[in-house]
């Protein structure tokens, strides 16, 4: 399978650069996965599309403040780490600018101490591809809140706007820090359309999957089949686990909030085949892409993503290639917003 097959043009100016003032304010475009029938309304229509019984499950996930901008310690020359991954130790993956720069030994220093000594250090341990880094961080105090100190949110490289709002790239239902990216199909929930749902008896369920590296390197393969996903570290509680498992016994639709949450459901599915969930965690580096059949996501609420995607991939295989490409046409001719704050897609 060609990656070309899941291409499009997308004009920049439907690029969305800032979230609406209201959460809940986007479009949504509903798809009918078996017929390909598109309806256009807004997001809180989803409301309509839920029903008792439903689960919805959502990736609580918290990103970190990742992006760190300093200067390497013996030249003064400015460099940038993006967090990726803790490895323990103080020890972090990184992608790292300008990458030919920071090789192996190199040190970058971040903020100052007022004395104008840094308040952190990096040291480059090794080197990975596309400047993908380990770095060891040298520092007095805690990580964390020099983290909150220093770094900005790493909002993805096509959107050109600074974010005036940290929270506006976080879940209101955020809970564990860890990720590089916002799950960003839940950004559209506020608390109170939350609980209109759940006061329908639509039942609330979380995983967590933080999102990686993947999230930042385009495919290269040609062949779909070529390409290797990043793991990136899940956990599926046992609340949620009996939760999940209780719907499924009563043949109720699971709704996943995301691709990321799709991945995290589809993953359990594969280490339980004998149809149980249970409690479990790990690294997943599943890759969805169609021909693939579904075990738990009955349903997907989404946002529009990048043309040759593994993101367009997962959901053509929900809906099929040709209704994807098809209602990904319409919403370009409608003007929809696309990517991490643009506008919502429902596929059932």
């Amino acid at each position: 399978m060609n990656a070309e097959m899941f291409d499009f043009e997308l004009p920049e100016a439907l690029i969305a650069q800032t979230p609406l003032a209201e959460r809940t304010a986007s479009r949504l475009l509903m798809l009918d996965k078996t017929t390909g029938g598109i309806r256009h309304g807004v997001f809180t229509d989803l409301a309509e599309r839920l029903g008792k019984g439903d689960v919805l499950v959502l990736n609580n996930t918290r990103v970190l403040p990742a992006r760190l901008m300093g200067a390497k310690l013996d030249t003064g020359a400015k460099a940038e780490l993006l967090l990726l991954k803790q490895l323990g130790e103080d020890r972090w993956e990184a992608l790292a600018k300008p990458g030919k720069r920071l090789k192996e030994g190199a040190v970058i220093a971040f903020g100052d101490n007022g004395a104008g000594e840094p308040l952190l250090l990096a040291d480059v341990v090794s080197e990975g591809e596309m400047g993908a880094r380990v770095v060891r961080f040298r520092y007095e105090g805690i990580f964390q809140e020099l983290l909150d100190r220093l770094g900005e949110m790493p909002l993805p490289p096509y959107i050109k706007e600074r974010l005036e709002e940290r929270e506006r790239y976080q879940t209101v239902y955020s809970k564990h820090q860890g990720s590089a990216a916002a799950p960003t199909a839940g950004l559209h929930f506020t608390e109170s359309f939350l609980r209109q749902l759940q006061d329908k008896g639509v039942k609330l369920a979380y995983v967590t999957l933080h999102v990686g590296l993947g999230t930042f390197r385009p495919m290269t393969a040609e062949r779909v089949e070529d390409h290797e996903m990043h793991s990136e570290y899940y956990e599926l509680d046992e609340e949620n686990a009996a939760l999940l498992s209780e719907a499924k016994e009563a043949g109720n639709r699971i709704v996943a909030v995301g691709t990321t949450s799709a991945r995290t459901l589809e993953t359990v599915a594969g280490r339980f085949p004998d149809g149980r969930i249970e409690a479990c965690s790990g690294w997943t580096s599943i890759f969805i892409y169609p021909g693939y059949e579904f075990k738990l996501v009955g349903a997907l609420l989404t946002n529009f993503h990048l043309p040759k995607s593994t993101l367009v991939m997962l959901v053509s295989a929900l809906a099929g290639r040709e209704h994807i490409m098809r209602a990904y046409g319409e919403a370009i001719e409608r003007e929809y917003r696309f990517f991490s704050f643009g506008d919502a897609m429902f596929i059932e």
